[in-house]
């Protein structure tokens, strides 16, 4: 009889549990989980990491071979490697082979926005959360959209002929690498504003957007 009564309360607790997880779950804060996605870890990135600080680690590899390759404009063949080093930073799809952890900019970055854009628009997020994923999404679109410049310059200097053509590809290259990061002051009034920002504008608003959560 012991045994039996055992039984029955094993399965009413089972049956407990069922119905509780759902709400477990539902209580999880989603929008917070989206910026941890963001900032802390994601699932395929390399070691698991946040989706904004891999991004940052590419743009500092492509920065890095950007400059390595303008550092000789009379080596065709030393840009051409060093061209593909950075696209295989900025996007690993288009150069398997290179110095870059083998994810991307354009994989990270357009992540980052995408996950912010995920927490911006989850039931529980706050107007900290709304106000500051505006900010963090257009930088992370912002570099993006300069690794894509990146990408069609590379492709320029892959196809040269002559060191010169390559070198002032290559030039450009260095620039918008150093972009991807800092931003741009466009309107050139001596700031950069989140509007014109890069990787460093996106973890600067996680930063007060956390702050605004009480998560930092």
């Amino acid at each position: 009889m012991r045994k039996s009564n055992a039984i029955i309360l094993s399965l009413a607790l089972a049956a407990i549990g069922l119905v509780a997880a759902p709400h477990i779950a539902a209580a999880e804060n989603m929008s917070h989980a989206h910026m941890g996605h963001v900032t802390d870890a994601w699932g395929d990135t390399p070691d698991g990491k946040g989706l904004l600080p891999t991004a940052m680690a590419e743009a500092e590899i492509a920065a890095q071979h950007a400059g390595f390759a303008a550092s000789k404009p009379d080596d065709l063949e030393w840009m051409q490697t060093h061209t593909r080093h950075v696209l295989h930073a900025i996007d690993p799809a288009l150069e398997a082979n290179g110095p870059g952890l083998g994810y991307g900019v354009v994989a990270a970055a357009g992540g980052a926005a995408a996950h912010i854009n995920y927490a911006s628009a989850s039931d529980d997020a706050s107007d900290n959360v709304r106000t500051h994923a505006v900010h963090v999404a257009t930088a992370s679109e912002n570099a993006v959209a300069r690794a894509e410049e990146i990408t069609a310059l590379a492709k320029m200097v892959l196809s040269a002929t002559d060191a010169a053509n390559a070198a002032g590809h290559v030039n450009q290259i260095v620039m918008l690498t150093g972009q991807i990061t800092a931003g741009d002051d466009a309107d050139g009034d001596g700031k950069v504003s989140w509007k014109e920002g890069g990787l460093d504008t996106a973890k600067a608003h996680m930063g007060y957007m956390a702050k605004g959560e009480r998560m930092d």
